[in-house]
């Protein structure tokens, strides 16, 4: 599941693990600025979130390497490079995207985390910036990065134009260029490569696994988050989950009255199950009643059992 800034924390990642054991989770994109000078605690996860990787937004490599081993002690099983968001906030700070036009320096910073952790070091890319679009440009970036000795790249099936779009509109405008992905799995069998960008069903994803070796999902995940619940089935070869939609909302009661009970809202947890009955009869009760008593002071596992009461069984 991609990382998702304000989407994919610690709540959000406990639920999809529910409905799914396999799949790679990853964490909000976290600066190598906050971890080392933030005050908060930027490397909290649930223990039963694992496999589970940090990714790092950053460019300065001996913050990099320190910010990986703080991560490696803390559990986490992959820490990933951010060279893929647009924003021009990322860009100020000299990472992300525009990482791509510095593919030594993306080296330079893989090595320094690689040499003082045991954990697989990614990158997660776009397969272009700009004007700087070619096939050419990302083959250089991918030879010059895996001859650190960095074997898995997923890459964002869009180029990114880091000035006249939004982040919003840098996910849907660039046109998705799947093959140039395909190809470069050709020409690096070597590599582990992963695609991320449009992939909205479990066929596609299907689909995409023939030519690659891995899938990387986002906003459909998280609006349509029980999809999640056949990836293990379809994708890993495990068993038919038996679990129904009313049963991963009552798996999570124990895990958000512990979250109430520890000083934490109701509204840090439900915003992210709010499409989890997608598409049924009753989905339209549910949301509006954990939106409009979710937040309420006080809001505990009742409101999420009454809008439960709202939705049939299924």
């Amino acid at each position: 599941i991609a990382p998702m800034l304000d989407w994919t924390d610690r709540h959000c990642r406990y639920f999809h693990r529910l409905l799914t054991k396999n799949t790679l989770l990853y964490t909000e994109m976290v600066t190598t600025g906050a971890i080392i000078h933030g005050k908060g605690d930027y490397l909290a996860f649930n223990q039963e979130e694992h496999p589970v990787s940090l990714q790092l937004g950053g460019s300065n490599p001996l913050d990099l390497a320190q910010s990986a081993k703080l991560a490696q002690e803390r559990g986490y099983d992959e820490i990933n490079l951010n060279v893929g968001c647009p924003s021009d906030r990322v860009q100020s700070g000299k990472f992300g995207a525009c990482l791509m036009a510095e593919p030594v320096l993306v080296a330079d910073c893989v090595k320094a985390m690689q040499d003082v952790v045991d954990i697989p070091i990614t990158v997660k890319t776009r397969i272009g910036i700009d004007e700087q679009d070619s096939y050419e440009f990302l083959q250089t970036f991918i030879e010059t990065v895996a001859a650190t000795g960095c074997n898995d790249f997923t890459l964002h099936a869009r180029k990114a134009w880091l000035s006249g779009l939004s982040p919003k509109e840098n996910r849907e405008i660039p046109e998705l260029n799947y093959q140039r992905v395909y190809d470069n799995k050709q020409d690096f069998p070597e590599l582990f490569i992963a695609i991320n960008g449009g992939v909205k069903t479990l066929a596609e994803t299907q689909s995409h696994l023939i030519q690659v070796d891995g899938v990387m999902m986002g906003r459909e995940a998280y609006h349509n988050p029980y999809l999640l619940s056949q990836v293990d089935e379809l994708v890993y070869g495990a068993e038919k989950s038996p679990y129904s939609r009313h049963d991963y909302a009552e798996m999570m009661l124990p895990y958000i009255d512990n979250h109430i009970r520890n000083g934490g809202s109701l509204t840090h947890i439900y915003r992210h199950m709010l499409g989890l009955f997608l598409g049924l009869p009753g989905a339209r009760a549910w949301k509006r009643h954990l939106s409009e008593q979710g937040h309420k002071k006080g809001a505990g596992v009742d409101v999420v059992e009454a809008a439960l009461k709202l939705v049939p069984k299924c």
